[in-house]
């Protein structure tokens, strides 16, 4: 053939080759711009719901492990209390993965309302790099220093061993949790809830399974749960993995894209410290109560903060579910600058949340019990548990007001703002409080320090979110009439 014709085969090869990626980028454009065009209420309900399904069966990774050990006959109470020990580590954990993921994610969802795909994978390579890195690095620190540290997070002579057989096992599925929970978010983030639920429920029904198993039938009894949690937290991360890798992915994880680079980081570290400093102060609010509880009342009364923050976790967590749902409708619309969308958004996702919270938490408040006895049999400690309960979670109840705002920081970009918020309720006011009343208070104070933070921390928060998203629709008006009038001169 000569070498005329080679070039027109070659020719042919190059134009199917685009024609081949024009269709799936026009496929891919598609699947995420329903997030734009889309009927509003039936868009929101179809990405909350199945992320507050994944956010409930998520929390009972940890709950259903403390439901479990805390019926263990003769020990469970114990154990109980020695495993909430751990949850400072097991929440720092998750914080590094919020910040690579809960970072990135919205990033990823802004440039998809660009159109911009493929600064939307190399957000999410870089993001999926820094969870390896943090991978590595707490369960090398965690599994060295553990002992002193579950000391100091509260542990007594008689729980510190049921603490550290919980904890040295769960260590090493570090890296399983950091990419099941981190990466996960890149899937809802591009309108696929379903899928991202589905990751969650893999993991959960499997560790519900296993549980049984491992604590009764083979007799491990705290090592058994932390077994079956890091058996399960592996199929959700290979799920995740699985699908990021896929073609049925808008945006795919890349391997060329994992190098990090220093200006993606750096915007991924702007918008994830929140989430991170929210989970992380999580910790930190845990040890300052637990040593709290452990100084003014002993055990029992550790034992209390034990069911009451898997308490907090079945309050909580729909309520971030219903916002982790939404949050890419509100970035995705941002980016694409559609100003009714993206209030409208946020006007309903604020009605939902601050329901949730107050019948939610409404329960803990007026019926203790139905909480309390699912975690032990112990008579002294669901009687302790139903008198501090209705004390500790009364500011929970308008708690949904804060989530939504915070949530709508994040989604626009805000760090700074989003920033202040998280360390405002428990770094600002919420630590202080707890050492400060049980000097004049006793142990009470304690728990009474949790509602006084809530409340005004909601009322801060409130006031200036209201400032905050004028100016954002207002910019964003003024940049939608600019484009206009550019678009008539061209």
């Amino acid at each position: 053939m000569p070498a005329g014709g080679d070039t027109f085969f070659l020719n042919d090869i190059r134009r199917l080759h685009m024609e081949v990626q024009n269709q799936q980028k026009n496929n891919d454009s598609g699947r995420d711009e329903r997030l734009g065009t889309a009927p509003l209420g039936r868009l929101m309900a179809g990405m909350a719901v199945p992320a507050v399904a994944a956010q409930l069966i998520n929390v009972l990774y940890n709950i259903v492990d403390r439901i479990y050990i805390g019926h263990i006959s003769g020990y469970g109470d114990v154990a109980l209390t020695g495993v909430g020990v751990t949850f400072p580590i097991i929440m720092l954990i998750a914080a590094f993965s919020a910040f690579a993921g809960m970072g990135g994610a919205p990033l990823a969802s802004i440039q998809l309302g660009k159109k911009d795909h493929d600064k939307a994978e190399r957000i999410l390579g870089n993001s999926a790099g820094l969870l390896i890195i943090f991978s590595v690095v707490l369960t090398v620190f965690f599994s060295i220093f553990k002992t002193p540290i579950l000391y100091a997070f509260g542990a007594s002579g008689q729980t510190i061993s049921y603490a550290e057989s919980y904890i040295a096992i769960y260590l090493i599925g570090t890296v399983f949790v950091q990419i099941a929970v981190g990466l996960n978010t890149f899937i809802s983030g591009q309108g696929e809830a379903r899928i991202a639920m589905l990751s969650v429920l893999i993991g959960a029904v499997i560790n519900i399974a296993l549980d049984p198993v491992f604590i009764f039938a083979l007799h491990m009894g705290v090592k058994g749960a932390a077994l079956a949690t890091i058996i399960s937290q592996a199929v959700s991360a290979a799920w995740v993995l699985r699908f990021l890798l896929s073609e049925k992915s808008v945006i795919r994880l890349r391997v060329k894209y994992m190098k990090l680079q220093g200006d993606i980081v750096k915007h991924i570290a702007g918008l994830g410290v929140s989430p991170f400093i929210m989970q992380s102060t999580e910790s930190l609010v845990s040890i300052t109560l637990n040593s709290g509880l452990q100084r003014y009342g002993g055990d029992l009364y550790v034992g209390t903060m034990s069911i009451m923050t898997s308490v907090m976790q079945l309050i909580v967590i729909p309520v971030q579910g219903i916002t982790q749902g939404i949050q890419p409708i509100i970035s995705y619309n941002y980016g694409a600058g559609n100003r009714k969308r993206v209030k409208g958004a946020f006007i309903r996702m604020l009605l939902v949340c601050f329901a949730g919270t107050l019948l939610l938490a409404g329960i803990a408040v007026t019926v203790p019990e139905v909480y309390a006895s699912l975690f032990t049999n112990n008579d002294k400690l669901v009687a302790l548990t139903c008198r501090v309960m209705p004390i500790y979670f009364f500011g929970i109840m308008i708690f949904g007001i804060q989530s939504a705002c915070q949530s709508t920081f994040l989604a626009l970009g805000q760090a700074k703002v989003s920033l202040f918020i998280a360390l405002l309720r428990k770094v600002i006011l919420l630590i202080p409080l707890a050492v400060i009343l049980p000097k004049f208070m006793g142990v009470m104070g304690i728990y009474r320090a949790e509602p006084v933070a809530d409340i005004i921390s909601v009322l801060t928060t409130s006031v200036l979110f209201a400032f905050t998203f004028k100016n954002v629709l207002l910019n964003m008006r003024k940049s939608g009439m600019m484009s206009a009038g550019k678009e008539k001169e061209d």
